[in-house]
């Protein structure tokens, strides 16, 4: 694996084509070490997977066409400069890399939160990754791209993990030491009304490593069917 310095290619021929969006809404970013910051979500249709958990099941159906300009006008409605790209799985879309070097342009903090299934490689410098490594309660354990960990950077990028039962909790870990992970910001989710939140906790403490307890925070502050929130 390369240096935690190394840096992404930065895009610089893309597609100028319409771009399928689920929905835009302005809310509170639930996670990540983003979370309880105003955020405006662009949640992109279309999704590679079809996890166990998912609670965004609907943006894997067709979305409406939006051009770079529309999406524009529609989260400049909102006095919040932290924008985060969701889906679904976003980077199914090529031109998303345009959106966020425009996003760049207009001054936005860009998040883009991934399954880790697709390259990174091309996401700009400046953007925030926040990538999902699949465990076995998701059903799609192993569906993870490894060529992704040369292209996260420390103190920068985020490790996600959403975690059914000890089974996954054991190989989230054995991943994190088998690629020397430790360094990073890695974050931990338990599958919600799943497992509870108290022994999630314990497992963290018992493993002396400085991993972060993610939470849900539109599901703890609003009703959890609840979209746009």
């Amino acid at each position: 694996m390369k240096s935690s310095v190394t840096t992404r290619i930065s895009p610089t021929c893309l597609s100028k084509k319409l771009m399928q969006i689920c929905e835009i809404f302005f809310s509170l970013q639930g996670e990540s070490s983003y979370a309880g910051l105003p955020c405006i979500f662009i949640r992109l249709a279309g999704c590679n997977l079809t996890c166990n958990y998912c609670d965004t099941a609907y943006s894997r159906e067709p979305g409406r066409d939006y051009s770079l300009d529309e999406i524009l006008r529609e989260i400049g409605k909102h006095d919040c400069k932290l924008v985060e790209i969701t889906g679904g799985e976003p980077l199914l879309q090529q031109e998303v890399l345009e959106l966020m070097e425009h996003l760049e342009k207009h001054n936005y903090t860009v998040l883009l939160e991934t399954n880790g299934t697709q390259s990174i490689q091309n996401v700009p410098n400046f953007v925030h990754v926040i990538i999902d490594v699949k465990l076995e309660g998701s059903g799609h354990s192993g569906s993870f791209m490894e060529a992704n960990l040369q292209w996260l950077r420390q103190g920068w990028d985020e490790i996600k993990f959403v975690v059914s039962d000890e089974t996954d909790f054991g190989a989230a870990i054995s991943f994190l030491k088998q690629h020397r992970l430790s360094g990073h910001t890695i974050l931990f989710s338990p599958v919600w009304e799943k497992l509870q939140l108290p022994q999630l906790a314990d497992w963290i403490k018992q493993t002396g490593m400085p991993l972060r307890l993610n939470l849900q925070l539109h599901k703890v502050i609003w009703d959890k069917q609840q979209r746009g929130v």
